[in-house]
Protein backbone atom coordinates (compact mmCIF):
# COMPACT_ATOMS: atom_id res chain seq x y z
CA UNK A 1 0.00 0.00 0.00
CA UNK A 2 2.98 2.58 0.24
CA UNK A 3 4.57 4.41 -2.27
CA UNK A 4 7.71 2.17 -3.35
CA UNK A 5 11.18 4.30 -4.33
CA UNK A 6 13.73 2.50 -6.65
CA UNK A 7 17.00 4.51 -5.92
CA UNK A 8 18.74 2.64 -8.91
CA UNK A 9 16.25 3.92 -11.63
CA UNK A 10 14.78 6.65 -9.47
CA UNK A 11 11.36 4.88 -10.70
CA UNK A 12 7.80 5.68 -7.84
CA UNK A 13 5.97 3.01 -7.62
CA UNK A 14 2.63 3.90 -5.85
CA UNK A 15 0.02 1.34 -4.01
CA UNK A 16 3.30 -0.92 -4.22
CA UNK A 17 3.98 -4.45 -2.84
CA UNK A 18 7.02 -5.97 -1.60
CA UNK A 19 7.25 -9.45 -0.48
CA UNK A 20 10.18 -10.69 1.47
CA UNK A 21 10.26 -14.31 2.08
CA UNK A 22 13.23 -16.05 3.71
CA UNK A 23 15.04 -13.37 4.33
CA UNK A 24 15.13 -12.18 0.70
CA UNK A 25 12.91 -9.76 -1.87
CA UNK A 26 10.95 -12.13 -3.95
CA UNK A 27 8.98 -9.26 -5.13
CA UNK A 28 8.88 -6.07 -5.57
CA UNK A 29 6.45 -3.35 -7.68
CA UNK A 30 2.64 -2.64 -8.61
CA UNK A 31 0.01 -4.70 -6.50
CA UNK A 32 -0.89 -6.14 -10.01
CA UNK A 33 2.47 -7.21 -10.91
CA UNK A 34 3.04 -8.93 -7.63
CA UNK A 35 -0.27 -10.38 -7.18
CA UNK A 36 1.22 -14.24 -7.67
CA UNK A 37 4.06 -14.05 -5.05
CA UNK A 38 1.81 -12.42 -2.73
CA UNK A 39 -0.74 -15.31 -2.64
CA UNK A 40 1.62 -17.97 -2.78
CA UNK A 41 3.43 -16.72 0.89
CA UNK A 42 -0.04 -15.26 1.92
CA UNK A 43 -1.05 -17.80 4.33
CA UNK A 44 2.19 -17.50 6.40
CA UNK A 45 3.01 -14.14 5.90
CA UNK A 46 2.71 -11.06 8.10
CA UNK A 47 1.70 -7.95 6.18
CA UNK A 48 2.62 -4.50 7.27
CA UNK A 49 0.42 -2.19 5.70
CA UNK A 50 2.09 1.04 4.38
CA UNK A 51 -0.62 3.39 3.33
CA UNK A 52 0.42 6.88 3.12
CA UNK A 53 3.68 5.79 3.50
CA UNK A 54 7.16 5.52 1.14
CA UNK A 55 9.22 2.12 1.05
CA UNK A 56 12.51 2.45 0.45
CA UNK A 57 15.87 0.00 0.85
CA UNK A 58 17.40 -0.10 4.32
CA UNK A 59 20.31 2.43 4.02
CA UNK A 60 23.77 2.12 4.52
CA UNK A 61 26.18 4.06 6.64
CA UNK A 62 29.57 3.06 4.91
CA UNK A 63 31.62 4.58 8.27
CA UNK A 64 30.36 4.05 11.42
CA UNK A 65 31.82 3.09 15.10
CA UNK A 66 29.62 0.28 16.44
CA UNK A 67 31.40 -1.03 19.49
CA UNK A 68 28.15 -2.31 21.97
CA UNK A 69 24.71 -4.20 21.37
CA UNK A 70 22.85 -1.22 22.19
CA UNK A 71 24.83 1.06 19.38
CA UNK A 72 23.88 -1.57 16.92
CA UNK A 73 20.44 -1.87 18.05
CA UNK A 74 20.11 2.04 17.99
CA UNK A 75 21.87 2.28 14.21
CA UNK A 76 19.58 -0.49 12.87
CA UNK A 77 16.33 1.13 14.42
CA UNK A 78 17.69 4.37 12.71
CA UNK A 79 17.28 2.95 9.28
CA UNK A 80 20.89 1.27 8.84
CA UNK A 81 20.12 -2.64 7.98
CA UNK A 82 24.17 -2.29 6.16
CA UNK A 83 27.43 -1.22 7.60
CA UNK A 84 30.95 -0.88 7.24
CA UNK A 85 32.87 -0.36 10.22
CA UNK A 86 35.54 2.39 10.45
CA UNK A 87 37.19 0.25 13.16
CA UNK A 88 36.76 -0.26 17.00
CA UNK A 89 39.45 -1.30 19.82
CA UNK A 90 39.12 -4.56 20.74
CA UNK A 91 37.18 -6.26 18.22
CA UNK A 92 33.63 -5.51 18.84
CA UNK A 93 32.76 -4.86 15.74
CA UNK A 94 33.41 -8.42 14.48
CA UNK A 95 31.30 -9.93 17.83
CA UNK A 96 28.25 -7.47 16.08
CA UNK A 97 29.07 -8.53 12.91
CA UNK A 98 28.26 -12.36 14.06
CA UNK A 99 25.28 -11.13 15.97
CA UNK A 100 23.44 -9.39 13.30
CA UNK A 101 23.85 -13.36 11.30
CA UNK A 102 22.09 -14.72 13.84
CA UNK A 103 19.70 -11.97 15.31
CA UNK A 104 19.03 -9.69 12.37
CA UNK A 105 16.92 -7.85 14.12
CA UNK A 106 19.30 -6.49 16.96
CA UNK A 107 22.34 -5.18 14.91
CA UNK A 108 22.86 -4.24 11.02
CA UNK A 109 24.52 -6.33 8.47
CA UNK A 110 28.54 -5.55 9.10
CA UNK A 111 31.11 -5.26 7.01
CA UNK A 112 33.90 -5.40 9.76
CA UNK A 113 37.56 -3.04 10.18
CA UNK A 114 38.80 -4.39 13.40
CA UNK A 115 41.14 -2.59 15.27
CA UNK A 116 42.55 0.63 13.24
CA UNK A 117 46.27 0.58 11.65
CA UNK A 118 47.76 4.10 13.19
CA UNK A 119 51.06 4.91 14.40
CA UNK A 120 50.12 4.72 17.80
CA UNK A 121 47.80 1.75 18.77
CA UNK A 122 48.17 2.39 22.65
CA UNK A 123 46.49 0.05 24.33
CA UNK A 124 44.44 -1.36 20.99
CA UNK A 125 47.71 -3.52 20.64
CA UNK A 126 46.37 -5.82 23.75
CA UNK A 127 43.22 -6.80 21.38
CA UNK A 128 45.39 -9.79 20.14
CA UNK A 129 48.24 -11.77 21.62
CA UNK A 130 49.80 -11.96 18.35
CA UNK A 131 49.56 -7.61 18.15
CA UNK A 132 51.39 -6.99 21.53
CA UNK A 133 55.16 -7.26 20.61
CA UNK A 134 54.52 -4.30 18.46
CA UNK A 135 53.65 -2.27 22.08
CA UNK A 136 57.82 -2.54 22.35
CA UNK A 137 58.32 -0.25 18.82
CA UNK A 138 59.36 2.74 19.97
CA UNK A 139 58.62 4.67 16.71
CA UNK A 140 55.28 2.91 16.54
CA UNK A 141 53.41 1.03 13.74
CA UNK A 142 55.74 2.76 10.87
CA UNK A 143 57.76 0.00 9.21
CA UNK A 144 56.48 -2.17 5.95
CA UNK A 145 57.03 -5.02 8.38
CA UNK A 146 54.85 -3.50 11.30
CA UNK A 147 51.98 -2.12 9.31
CA UNK A 148 51.56 -5.79 7.27
CA UNK A 149 51.42 -7.50 10.77
CA UNK A 150 48.86 -5.05 11.88
CA UNK A 151 47.00 -5.88 8.79
CA UNK A 152 47.54 -9.92 8.60
CA UNK A 153 46.50 -9.81 12.37
CA UNK A 154 43.31 -8.09 11.35
CA UNK A 155 42.31 -10.48 8.64
CA UNK A 156 43.26 -13.33 10.83
CA UNK A 157 40.84 -12.07 13.07
CA UNK A 158 38.08 -12.02 10.81
CA UNK A 159 37.98 -7.86 9.71
CA UNK A 160 36.77 -7.79 6.13
CA UNK A 161 38.22 -4.35 5.26
CA UNK A 162 40.98 -2.06 6.62
CA UNK A 163 41.24 1.26 8.24
CA UNK A 164 44.01 3.12 8.24
CA UNK A 165 44.98 7.08 8.15
CA UNK A 166 47.07 9.32 6.69
CA UNK A 167 46.14 12.41 8.83
CA UNK A 168 45.77 13.11 12.64
CA UNK A 169 42.04 13.39 13.92
CA UNK A 170 39.86 16.17 13.85
CA UNK A 171 38.16 15.36 16.93
CA UNK A 172 40.82 16.32 19.37
CA UNK A 173 41.94 19.23 20.17
CA UNK A 174 45.62 18.15 20.82
CA UNK A 175 46.00 16.62 17.21
CA UNK A 176 46.02 18.92 13.89
CA UNK A 177 43.91 17.02 11.60
CA UNK A 178 46.25 18.50 8.54
CA UNK A 179 49.50 16.62 10.07
CA UNK A 180 50.34 13.99 8.14
CA UNK A 181 51.25 10.74 9.87
CA UNK A 182 51.79 8.54 7.11
CA UNK A 183 53.38 8.71 3.74
CA UNK A 184 52.34 7.51 0.00
CA UNK A 185 55.05 4.14 0.54
CA UNK A 186 53.95 3.67 4.17
CA UNK A 187 49.85 3.40 2.79
CA UNK A 188 51.08 1.61 -0.31
CA UNK A 189 52.25 -0.90 2.19
CA UNK A 190 49.28 -1.01 4.15
CA UNK A 191 47.56 -1.55 0.85
CA UNK A 192 49.25 -4.39 -0.56
CA UNK A 193 48.80 -6.24 2.55
CA UNK A 194 45.26 -5.73 2.68
CA UNK A 195 44.41 -6.53 -1.08
CA UNK A 196 47.17 -10.06 -0.73
CA UNK A 197 44.02 -10.84 1.56
CA UNK A 198 41.63 -9.77 -0.56
CA UNK A 199 40.63 -6.67 1.54
CA UNK A 200 40.33 -3.09 0.71
CA UNK A 201 41.56 -0.13 2.74
CA UNK A 202 39.40 3.07 4.18
CA UNK A 203 41.67 5.59 4.76
CA UNK A 204 40.86 8.66 7.36
CA UNK A 205 42.05 11.91 6.08
CA UNK A 206 41.98 15.61 6.16
CA UNK A 207 44.68 18.03 4.44
CA UNK A 208 45.31 18.03 0.10
CA UNK A 209 48.30 16.10 -0.09
CA UNK A 210 47.48 13.43 2.55
CA UNK A 211 43.98 12.96 0.41
CA UNK A 212 45.80 12.84 -2.55
CA UNK A 213 49.24 10.22 -1.40
CA UNK A 214 46.38 7.94 -0.21
CA UNK A 215 44.66 8.11 -3.74
CA UNK A 216 48.42 7.34 -5.48
CA UNK A 217 48.47 4.63 -2.55
CA UNK A 218 45.49 3.02 -3.80
CA UNK A 219 42.86 3.00 -0.86
CA UNK A 220 39.53 2.13 -1.79
CA UNK A 221 37.99 5.19 -0.18
CA UNK A 222 38.89 8.78 1.56
CA UNK A 223 36.86 9.31 5.06
CA UNK A 224 36.31 13.24 6.06
CA UNK A 225 38.80 14.04 3.05
CA UNK A 226 38.26 18.39 3.79
CA UNK A 227 40.82 19.55 1.76
CA UNK A 228 40.33 17.24 -1.03
CA UNK A 229 41.67 18.96 -3.80
CA UNK A 230 39.82 18.70 -7.52
CA UNK A 231 43.24 17.41 -9.02
CA UNK A 232 42.77 14.38 -6.61
CA UNK A 233 39.16 14.22 -7.71
CA UNK A 234 40.04 13.53 -11.14
CA UNK A 235 42.73 10.52 -9.72
CA UNK A 236 39.60 9.53 -7.93
CA UNK A 237 36.77 9.31 -10.15
CA UNK A 238 39.81 7.34 -12.87
CA UNK A 239 40.50 4.84 -10.27
CA UNK A 240 36.73 4.40 -8.91
CA UNK A 241 37.83 5.68 -5.26
CA UNK A 242 35.38 6.83 -3.25
CA UNK A 243 34.51 9.60 -1.59
CA UNK A 244 32.91 9.05 2.35
CA UNK A 245 33.14 12.71 3.47
CA UNK A 246 30.99 12.29 7.13
CA UNK A 247 29.66 15.38 6.94
CA UNK A 248 27.29 14.55 9.99
CA UNK A 249 30.50 14.16 12.31
CA UNK A 250 31.23 17.75 11.18
CA UNK A 251 28.16 19.49 11.66
CA UNK A 252 28.39 17.62 15.24
CA UNK A 253 32.13 19.30 15.47
CA UNK A 254 31.03 22.84 14.78
CA UNK A 255 28.56 22.15 18.37
CA UNK A 256 31.30 20.61 20.20
CA UNK A 257 31.43 22.44 23.34
CA UNK A 258 34.81 22.70 23.36
CA UNK A 259 35.77 25.60 21.54
CA UNK A 260 38.72 24.16 19.82
CA UNK A 261 36.58 21.37 17.97
CA UNK A 262 33.55 24.03 18.02
CA UNK A 263 35.54 26.09 15.27
CA UNK A 264 37.38 23.55 13.67
CA UNK A 265 33.71 22.34 12.68
CA UNK A 266 32.37 25.48 11.59
CA UNK A 267 35.31 26.17 9.24
CA UNK A 268 35.40 22.41 7.81
CA UNK A 269 31.77 21.99 7.12
CA UNK A 270 31.42 24.24 4.46
CA UNK A 271 34.55 23.39 2.76
CA UNK A 272 33.63 19.46 3.04
CA UNK A 273 30.62 20.98 1.20
CA UNK A 274 31.77 22.59 -1.30
CA UNK A 275 34.06 19.29 -2.20
CA UNK A 276 31.10 17.17 -1.86
CA UNK A 277 29.23 19.20 -4.84
CA UNK A 278 32.51 19.44 -6.73
CA UNK A 279 32.95 15.56 -6.37
CA UNK A 280 29.38 14.91 -7.39
CA UNK A 281 29.79 17.12 -10.48
CA UNK A 282 33.19 15.88 -11.80
CA UNK A 283 31.58 11.50 -11.45
CA UNK A 284 33.64 10.72 -8.34
CA UNK A 285 31.70 7.98 -6.26
CA UNK A 286 30.29 8.98 -2.91
CA UNK A 287 29.18 7.10 0.04
CA UNK A 288 27.57 8.28 2.52
CA UNK A 289 28.75 7.65 6.38
CA UNK A 290 27.80 9.30 9.62
CA UNK A 291 31.30 8.14 11.37
CA UNK A 292 29.10 7.99 14.64
CA UNK A 293 31.00 6.56 17.73
CA UNK A 294 31.06 6.38 21.66
CA UNK A 295 27.11 5.86 21.92
CA UNK A 296 26.39 9.24 20.03
CA UNK A 297 24.66 7.61 16.90
CA UNK A 298 23.93 9.90 14.19
CA UNK A 299 20.61 8.65 12.29
CA UNK A 300 22.41 8.00 8.52
CA UNK A 301 18.93 9.82 7.31
CA UNK A 302 21.15 12.77 8.30
CA UNK A 303 23.84 12.31 6.60
CA UNK A 304 21.34 12.06 3.14
CA UNK A 305 20.03 15.57 4.35
CA UNK A 306 23.84 17.19 4.48
CA UNK A 307 24.46 15.84 0.83
CA UNK A 308 21.42 17.14 -0.14
CA UNK A 309 22.39 20.50 1.30
CA UNK A 310 25.45 20.44 0.04
CA UNK A 311 23.68 20.48 -3.63
CA UNK A 312 23.30 17.13 -4.47
CA UNK A 313 19.67 16.54 -6.36
CA UNK A 314 17.75 14.69 -3.57
CA UNK A 315 17.36 11.27 -5.72
CA UNK A 316 21.51 11.65 -6.23
CA UNK A 317 21.65 12.18 -2.25
CA UNK A 318 19.24 9.21 -1.62
CA UNK A 319 21.93 6.96 -3.65
CA UNK A 320 24.72 7.92 -1.00
CA UNK A 321 23.06 5.77 1.19
CA UNK A 322 21.53 3.20 -1.19
CA UNK A 323 23.16 2.23 -4.08
CA UNK A 324 26.53 4.58 -3.61
CA UNK A 325 27.42 2.89 -0.60
CA UNK A 326 26.23 -0.73 -0.93
CA UNK A 327 28.44 -1.02 -4.06
CA UNK A 328 31.77 0.85 -1.95
CA UNK A 329 30.87 -1.87 1.11
CA UNK A 330 30.49 -4.41 -1.60
CA UNK A 331 26.92 -5.20 -1.18
CA UNK A 332 25.62 -3.66 -4.66
CA UNK A 333 23.88 -7.50 -5.34
CA UNK A 334 22.62 -7.45 -2.35
CA UNK A 335 21.44 -3.85 -0.68
CA UNK A 336 20.69 -0.38 -2.03
CA UNK A 337 17.76 -1.90 -3.59
CA UNK A 338 14.01 -3.69 -2.92
CA UNK A 339 14.11 -6.06 -6.21
CA UNK A 340 13.89 -9.40 -6.55
CA UNK A 341 16.96 -11.37 -5.01
CA UNK A 342 18.44 -8.33 -3.01
CA UNK A 343 17.91 -9.08 0.96
CA UNK A 344 14.68 -8.03 2.44
CA UNK A 345 15.94 -4.98 4.24
CA UNK A 346 13.48 -1.87 4.15
CA UNK A 347 12.47 1.48 5.74
CA UNK A 348 9.14 3.01 5.55
CA UNK A 349 8.76 6.73 6.29
CA UNK A 350 6.11 9.24 6.95
CA UNK A 351 6.38 11.40 4.08
CA UNK A 352 8.44 12.12 0.13
CA UNK A 353 12.10 11.78 0.59
CA UNK A 354 12.26 13.17 -3.04
CA UNK A 355 10.61 16.27 -1.74
CA UNK A 356 12.05 16.65 1.86
CA UNK A 357 15.06 13.61 2.28
CA UNK A 358 14.87 14.88 5.99
CA UNK A 359 12.16 12.09 6.52
CA UNK A 360 14.73 9.69 6.82
CA UNK A 361 15.85 10.55 9.93
CA UNK A 362 13.12 9.07 11.69
CA UNK A 363 11.75 5.78 10.15
CA UNK A 364 8.37 4.87 11.17
CA UNK A 365 9.65 1.25 10.05
CA UNK A 366 12.33 -0.45 10.20
CA UNK A 367 12.46 -4.45 8.76
CA UNK A 368 15.97 -6.00 8.45
CA UNK A 369 16.40 -9.53 6.90
CA UNK A 370 12.28 -9.58 7.05
CA UNK A 371 12.23 -9.12 10.58
CA UNK A 372 10.30 -5.85 11.72
CA UNK A 373 12.70 -4.16 14.01
CA UNK A 374 11.76 -3.04 17.84
CA UNK A 375 12.56 -0.07 19.57
CA UNK A 376 14.32 -2.53 22.25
Amino acid sequence: GGTLLDPLTGRVTEDAVVVIEDGAVRAAGARGATRRDAAAVREKARVVHADGRWVLPGLVDAHIHLSTHAEAHRALRLGATSVRSGSTAFYQDIALRELARWAPDQAPRMRAAGVFVTPKPGDTLLADPDLAPLLRLKDGIRTPEALRRMVEVNLSRGADVIKTRVNERAGSPTENPLTQVYDRDQLSATVAAARRGGATVLCHSYSEKGVHDAVLAGVHSIEHGVYLGERTMHHMRERGTFFTPTLAAMASLAADPDPVLAERGRVFLPIARRAVLRAFELGVPIAAGTDSSGGAIDPIGREVELMREAGLPALDAIRTATTGAARLIGLERGAGRLARGFRGDAVLVDGDPLSDVSVLKAPSTVIGYGIQVSDD
